[in-house]
């Protein structure tokens, strides 16, 4: 039980630290290392409905790289401190164990856009391995934030 609490309260931290905008009516995502899929595409679905712009500016994990499937491309930016990390999806068991969930990695890489379904692909899919998109590969496929 005390795991899913405090699983609950750091999925809870990393929405609020996304959540926070400016003045600009931005979405500024400083630090995520994602979590469950359901609060991530609720809290995406309401910025993809509302107009605001993401601005990604630190670490985005696992869940969180969801935005990328879910706000229009075009309405995401990336600064230099920006990376993206993907990797296969997974479940926990009511024992704590974690497995692998191939359909939701082939439904998650077929939501991608199609230049991050390549970067992906060109690195040998979605695994139990860490990918991180950053940098000027990052940079060929989004926008610089002004």
């Amino acid at each position: 039980m005390r795991g899913v609490v405090l699983k609950a309260v750091m999925v809870a931290a990393a929405l609020c630290a996304m959540a926070l905008a400016p003045a600009e009516a931005d979405v500024r995502i400083l630090s995520s290392p994602g979590g469950q899929v359901g609060p991530f595409l609720d809290l995406f679905e309401q910025i993809r409905n509302s107009g605001e712009r993401v601005v990604i500016d630190g670490p985005c994990m696992s869940a969180c790289t969801l935005v990328l499937s879910m706000v229009p491309s075009d309405r995401i930016c990336v600064t230099r401190r920006a990376a993206l990390g993907f990797h296969a999806a997974r479940s926990i068991d009511r024992r704590g164990r974690s497995y692998a969930e191939p359909e939701a990695s082939d439904l998650v890489l077929q939501a991608y856009p199609e230049p991050v379904r390549n970067w992906i692909s060109r690195r040998g899919g979605l695994t139990s391995r860490l990918l991180v998109l950053r940098g000027r590969e990052l940079a060929a496929i989004y926008h610089s934030c002004r």
